[in-house]
C-alpha cells in the first residue's frame, strides 16, 4: 500500500584495456550473467541494470553523471572483475550523488586448481582489483557500502537487498514533505528542531498549516465515503461498543473516518507523505485524530505526535525501508523494573498503527482525558514478539543524531483494561538500565520508531549516507 517509485540500480564492472578486447568481452558476459541471475533470484526488491564495462576515467565520469540525473536510479553497484586502475574512478566517484555499493566478489566461487593459468589469473583478479578500488574510495572518504562474498550465495544477495532498501529510503528522503497542523506542544524541547537544517541534511520539507485548513477539508468529505469506509472497516476489525451508546460509538468512529479522508486528500493533493497533530491545538476539531492517524500509518504515511515533525519523517522513511511491515510510531510509556522482567511498555494516547499487532485490533471509543475534546475512536491491540530496533532522531543544535538500540520485543503479559490503547513491550538487548542510561546520556527523546523489520546495520548504512552521528547502543 506504500507508494514508492519502481527504482532501479545501475551496475558497472571495472577493468582496463591492457587485457585485450577478447578478455573485456568475457568481463562483460560474466557481469551480465551476474546481473541476470541476481534479478532472477527473487531476493532483490529492486531491479539491477547492467550499464558498462568501465575502463577509462571519461566513461566512468559520464556513467556517474548519468546516474545522478536519472530519477529512476536509486544507486550504483560496482565490481572489479579484473584489476581496474583506481585513479580512473576518482572524478566520477567524487561527482556521484547517489548511494554506492561496492560488491567485492568473484565470478566463480572456487579456485580451478586443475586448469588455472595466467590467462585465468589476468581475467579473474577481483581480489586484486577490489582492493585497488576500495583504497581509492577510502582515500576519498566515500561512505559506500561494501558487500564481500560470492554473488550467488543467498546471504550475499540478502545483504544487497537490505542495502537496496536503505538506498531507496535515502532517495525518497530527498523529496519527503511533512505537513504540520498546528505547532509543537508548548514548552517541550525534543519536538523542536531546525527545519532548514533538516532540509539541508535530509531533504525534508516541513510546512505548517492552521488547524482551520484541516477543518475545511473535513467539511468537504462526503457522507457516502464515510459510510462505505465504516462498513469496510467493520469487516477488517472488531467493533467493540462497550459502555457507549451505539449512536455515540458510530458517530465517534465516523468522525475519525472524516478526519482520515480529509488528511489523506490534503496530503495527496499537496505531495505530503507525513503529518503531525497536536492535542494542544485542536480548535474547530471535535476529536484528536486517533483512528484516523492509525489508518493512515497503516497505509504507509509517517506520523508524529505533539508536532514532532522529525519523528513523522523518520516514521515515513523507515516504513519505506521496511516495505511498511511491522514498523510503527512509538513512545516510551512506562517501565517494568522487576528483576528478570525489565522492560519498556511502549504506546501512545491513540496513534500506534496496527502493522505490529499480534491480535486482531478492536475499534473502541473511550475518553482521552487530555485535549478537552469528544471521546475519540482508536484501534486497541497488543504488539508482537521478535527481534527489532527502536530508534529516534534528535536535533542537537549543531547537528542531528540518530540513536538506536536492538530490542527483544514481547507481548504484554497481561491486558490493561483501564488503559485502552495499542501497546508494545520490549527490552533493550543492552539491558534496560544500561540501554536507557546511554539513550538518555546521548539526548534521545521519548518519541521513537519501533520496527521488527529493520536491522541496526541498515540504520548504520542510512546514517552513513546522510553523514551524521549514529549512536548504536550495545
Amino acid at each position: 500500500m506504500i507508494n514508492v517509485p519502481d527504482y532501479k540500480f545501475w551496475f558497472a564492472v571495472g577493468s582496463q584495456h591492457l587485457y585485450g578486447e577478447e578478455q573485456l568481452k568475457s568481463v562483460e558476459n560474466d557481469a551480465r550473467e551476474i546481473v541476470d541471475k541476481l534479478n532472477a533470484s527473487g531476493k532483490l526488491p529492486y531491479k539491477i541494470e547492467f550499464k558498462l564495462v568501465a575502463t577509462t576515467a571519461a566513461s566512468i565520469t559520464q556513467f556517474m553523471k548519468d546516474a545522478n540525473y536519472d530519477d529512476s536510479v536509486a544507486g550504483v553497484i560496482t565490481w572489479m572483475h579484473t584489476f581496474s586502475p583506481a585513479k580512473n574512478w576518482i572524478r566520477g566517484t567524487k561527482l556521484l550523488q547517489k548511494p554506492l555499493l561496492h560488491l567485492a566478489t568473484q565470478f566463480l566461487n572456487k579456485i580451478p586448481y586443475e586448469t588455472i593459468d595466467f590467462d585465468y589469473m589476468n581475467l579473474n583478479q577481483s581480489a586484486h582489483g577490489d582492493r585497488e578500488y576500495g583504497y581509492i574510495n577510502a582515500r576519498l572518504g566515500i561512505k559506500n557500502k561494501i558487500v564481500m562474498g560470492w554473488w550467488g550465495d543467498e546471504d550475499v544477495q540478502e545483504q544487497i537487498a537490505s542495502w537496496q532498501d536503505v538506498a531507496v529510503t535515502f532517495e525518497e528522503s530527498q523529496k519527503l514533505k511533512v505537513v504540520r497542523f498546528g505547532d509543537n506542544m508548548r514548552n517541550v524541547a525534543v519536538t523542536e528542531g531546525d527545519k532548514v537544517s533538516a532540509q539541508i541534511k535530509f531533504g525534508w520539507t516541513v510546512d505548517a498549516y492552521g488547524v482551520g485548513d484541516l477543518v475545511e477539508e473535513i467539511n468537504k468529505v462526503s457522507d457516502e465515503d464515510v459510510n462505505n469506509k465504516y462498513e469496510d472497516l467493520q469487516k477488517e476489525y472488531d467493533y467493540v461498543i462497550g459502555d457507549n451508546d451505539p449512536a455515540k460509538f458510530e458517530s465517534s468512529v465516523k468522525y475519525q473516518l472524516r478526519q482520515y479522508f480529509a488528511l489523506k486528500a490534503f496530503m495527496d493533493r499537496n505531495g505530503y507523505t507525513a503529518f503531525v497533530t497536536n492535542f494542544e491545538d485542536l480548535f474547530g476539531l471535535e476529536q484528536l485524530p486517533g483512528l484516523a492517524a492509525q489508518l493512515l500509518m497503516e497505509e504507509g504515511y509517517g506520523f508524529g505526535a505533539e508536532g514532532d515533525w522529525k519523528t513523522a519523517a523518520l516514521t515515513r522513511l523507515l516504513k519505506i525501508m521496511a516495505h511498511n511491515k511491522q514498523t510503527a510510531f512509538m513512545e516510551d510509556y512506562t517501565l517494568e523494573f522487576q528483576k528478570g522482567k525489565e522492560a519498556i511498555l511502549g504506546s501512545h494516547m491513540l496513534e500506534v498503527d496496527p502493522s505490529i499487532a499480534s491480535d486482531k485490533p478492536r475499534v473502541e471509543v473511550h475518553p482521552l482525558d487530555i485535549g478537552g475534546k469528544d471521546d475519540p475512536a482508536r484501534l486497541v491491540f497488543s504488539g508482537s514478539e521478535g527481534d527489532g530496533v527502536d530508534v529516534t532522531v534528535s536535533d542537537m543544535g549543531d547537528d542531528f543524531k540518530m540513536i538506536s538500540y536492538d530490542v527483544k520485543a514481547n507481548v504484554p503479559e497481561k491486558d490493561t483494561p483501564f488503559l485502552p490503547v495499542a501497546k508494545q513491550l520490549w527490552t533493550p538487548k543492552a539491558g534496560l538500565q544500561a540501554g536507557a542510561t546511554e539513550w538518555i546520556r546521548n539526548g534521545g527523546g521519548h518519541h521513537t520508531v519501533f520496527s521488527l523489520a529493520i536491522t541496526g546495520e541498515q540504520l548504520q548504512d542510512l546514517a552513513d549516507l546522510f553523514d551524521f552521528n549514529f549512536v548504536d547502543i550495545k
